[in-house]
C-alpha cells in the first residue's frame, strides 16, 4: 500500500472521531507487517486523562486481534494541520514499531520520519 493511500485511509477516519471539547479531530491507518490495515481515531473523555489519540487507538486494535509488528502509520488531522504524535504515542510507536515509518501531511506535501527520528531515545527494556 502507498503512502498517499494510507493517508487518504487516515484522513477518512477525522470523521469518526470524538473530540467535542478540542475539536481537533483525527484519524490513523496502520499497516501491519502482512499488510493488514487497522483504523483509528481519537476519542476523547471529559476526564482528559482518559482520552485516546488516534494512533494509539489504531495500535491498540491490532494489538488486541494478534498483531505486534507494524511498518508504518498515517497520521491526519481533519483540520489539515500536520498532526504529529504526541509523546505517548510516540513511545508506544517505539514498542511495536521501532523501525517503522510515520506518514504526514504538511501544507499538502507528504512527508515520512522514523519512529526513531520522532523518539531518539525511547524507553526499552
Amino acid at each position: 500500500m502507498s503512502d498517499i493511500e494510507l493517508l487518504e485511509i487516515a484522513k477518512s477516519m477525522c470523521d469518526k472521531a470524538y473530540a467535542p471539547y478540542s475539536k481537533f479531530y483525527v484519524g490513523a491507518a496502520l499497516l501491519t507487517d502482512d499488510d493488514k490495515v487497522f483504523t483509528g481515531c481519537n476519542i476523547e473523555n471529559a476526564s482528559y486523562g482518559a482520552t485516546n489519540c488516534a494512533e494509539r487507538t489504531a495500535m491498540f486494535k491490532a494489538v488486541s486481534e494478534g498483531y505486534t509488528h507494524f511498518k508504518k502509520i498515517a497520521v491526519a488531522a481533519k483540520d489539515g494541520s500536520t498532526a504529529y504524535p504526541c509523546g505517548v504515542c510516540r513511545q508506544v510507536m517505539n514498542e511495536f514499531m521501532y523501525d517503522g515509518e510515520v506518514i504526514l501531511e504538511e501544507a499538502g506535501e507528504v512527508i515520512k520520519y522514523t519512529v526513531k527520528e520522532l523518539l531518539p531515545h525511547g524507553f526499552t527494556l
